[in-house]
């Protein structure tokens, strides 16, 4: 589903060049949920960006659901992300002044499906997240575990085949992280999402498929 071939990421000043990603080739396959980590500065987040399309790799080539999309235009770029991939952060990206339904609604705007639809799809994806009962709330309204939820909610209402998210549980207690976890680990089981996952917590790597280890940019494990 995901193929990364020989990446590399530098950022580059007048004066200095970081090298971020080194020379990483990593295959993810259908239906896979996989954990990535490592220390902080390590790579994963500019990792899983150039997964989502939100970055481009230096050098490398890089496939999804079959297609090389490394030299897309942007245009191009956006519609694909749009359709294909899913996004979870750690701070939920939520925008305050929107009801819930509203916000689960956003990545449907650049489609073409109606207004209704819009809405029995929003209201669909919060079914599934168990908050059936909070479209006309605010994110202000909302404990950071129904905020996290709401983001899964809008993360999937668009049906992609890939979910990236990082650092899911990250601002939430044990209880709530696992809450947040049982939910990634039904939509891989049950709807045959293929998920990375960007974490810091071992015990919730640990209940993915397969484990990715990262160190100054390179892959260790």
């Amino acid at each position: 589903m995901i193929q990364l071939q020989n990446i590399e990421k530098v950022y580059r000043t007048d004066t200095i060049e970081t090298l971020a990603i080194n020379n990483i080739s990593l295959h993810v396959a259908q239906a896979e949920f996989l954990s990535i980590m490592g220390p902080s500065g390590c790579g994963k987040s500019t990792l899983l960006n150039i997964m989502g399309l939100l970055d481009e790799p230096s050098s490398g080539s890089l496939r999804i659901d079959g297609q090389e999309v490394s030299n897309y235009p942007d245009r191009k770029l956006a519609a694909f992300r749009n359709e294909k991939l899913g996004f979870i952060f750690q701070s939920y990206h939520l925008i305050n002044d929107l009801r819930v339904l509203d916000n689960v609604e956003l990545p449907l705007l650049y489609r073409s499906a109606s207004a209704a639809e819009r809405s029995r799809l929003a209201a669909e994806a919060l079914e599934k997240v168990g908050l059936s009962n909070r479209l006309k709330h605010f994110p202000t309204q909302l404990s950071g575990g129904q905020r996290q939820r709401v983001a899964i909610a809008r993360a999937i209402v668009g049906k992609p085949r890939i979910i990236l998210a990082d650092e899911p549980t990250g601002n939430l207690d044990s209880a709530m992280g696992n809450e947040i976890m049982q939910i990634l680990m039904d939509l891989n089981k049950y709807d045959g999402s293929t998920i990375v996952m960007v974490t810091h917590d071992e015990q919730m790597a640990l209940k993915t498929h397969r484990l990715v280890r990262l160190f100054d940019g390179s892959q260790v494990l």
